[in-house]
């Protein structure tokens, strides 16, 4: 089959890789009929590269029709028209019960001291082969499968994989109060996402980006913007001044590790991907550091008493955080993957009856899976209006 390879810090291919088969009675083979560019793949090619190996396949948010099944893959059928999780889990275990999949107790990753395996996410997340290949094999596919209708379009449902269930999951960690107010940091997919779902849910929202397409995207249905090049070095007055001198109930950083105005950080971590793997993945898991401009403006930005809502994936584990701000404004900070199937139930109906998220036309790009290359490229460097690409096999 063909599929999306790593080869390399900011080298992707596609390449001709063996078809999977089943390995165990509760796995699934899955033909891929739409899978996504994630801005956490985008990861892969820098900051993480010394956890991945050349040939690894990319990606984790896929759909498509179960074409194979194990043994023990319970309702699971050939012919079922399935959104694929980007965590792998069991249903069953503890954490499970806790409705907590990303922290399955049958898939964490030991080794690594992480949490439920990802797909298509490097030795961190169990190096599982992802979902931007023509046919992605399913483990604990009994649990790790949301089934959908037929008759309506994948754009509908494929971001249930991952966008829509971040992107909720960082509205409810934030803890917006009835008719209360959201900053959201960064608008790529999973900022997009969050204001629709805020401003659904009745917030007054304000996005933040500095990439002209992206700003115009979320004006465009109703949402305030700031643009973060007209106001870098006094975001945090300009915010107030629009919230009654205190600031947002809540703000939710949707940029993560990769945040722009953060040079230094970005010159270590430059520098830590010029070392060999087996110098630079330990460093990276004992000392590496994130860059954090978007945390620290969270915490400057919203009001004394309200919450910082982490959906940008972090990954240092030596970051300098300002406690006493944090401590002495007496903020609430909530985080971490989003528990897919815990917030699919609540989704679902936003899906079927109507599209008030706008899914159906919420990517830019719709290209076959030979053309991803260039459009990693062009996602990674935000060049020619690229938002969200969706692959086609």
């Amino acid at each position: 089959m063909r599929a999306v390879t790593w080869q390399g810090k900011h080298e992707v291919s596609v390449e001709s890789v063996p078809d999977p088969t089943i390995q165990a009675p509760t796995d699934a083979i899955v033909r891929v009929t739409s899978t996504g560019i994630c801005g956490s793949d985008l990861h892969l090619i820098e900051p993480l590269a010394a956890f991945m190996d050349r040939g690894d396949v990319m990606g984790h948010e896929t759909m498509g029709v179960v074409v194979e099944v194990g043994g023990q893959t319970g309702e699971l059928r050939v012919g079922d028209r399935v959104v694929v999780p980007f965590q792998i889990a069991c249903g069953s275990c503890f954490m499970c019960t806790q409705l907590l999949p990303t922290q399955c107790e049958t898939t964490q990753v030991r080794d690594q001291g992480t949490g439920a395996a990802l797909f298509g996410y490097s030795k961190l997340y169990g190096q599982v082969p992802g979902g931007q290949a023509e046919y992605l094999r399913v483990p604990q596919a009994q649990f790790t499968h949301i089934k959908v209708p037929e008759d309506l379009p994948d754009d509908r449902f494929v971001y249930l994989s991952d966008v829509l269930p971040t992107a909720w999951q960082g509205v409810r960690y934030a803890d917006v109060p009835d008719g209360g107010s959201l900053v959201v940091l960064g608008l790529g997919p999973i900022g997009d996402m969050a204001c629709r779902i805020a401003q659904h849910q009745g917030a007054r929202v304000i996005g933040v980006d500095l990439v002209p397409e992206r700003l115009a995207r979320v004006r465009a249905r109703g949402v305030e913007v700031v643009d973060l090049s007209e106001h870098e070095d006094d975001l945090g007055d300009a915010i107030r001044e629009m919230t009654d001198g205190r600031g947002p109930d809540a703000v939710l950083d949707a940029v993560g590790m990769e945040a722009h105005g953060a040079p230094v950080t970005t010159l270590v971590q430059k520098a830590g991907g010029l070392l060999p793997d087996a110098l630079a993945a330990p460093l990276i898991k004992n000392a590496g550091v994130d860059r954090l401009s978007a945390l620290y403006s969270a915490i400057d930005i919203v009001r004394r008493g309200g919450t910082v809502s982490l959906s940008g994936v972090y990954g240092g584990a030596a970051d300098p955080i300002p406690m006493m701000n944090v401590f002495d404004k007496q903020l609430q900070l909530r985080m971490g993957q989003s528990n897919v199937k815990r917030w699919a139930p609540e989704i679902m109906p936003l899906l079927l009856d109507g599209d008030p998220l706008g899914c159906d036309d919420f990517a830019t790009d719709r290209v076959p899976l030979e053309d991803a290359p260039k459009m990693y490229d062009a996602f990674s460097n935000k060049r020619d209006g690229v938002v969200k690409v969706l692959l086609k096999p």
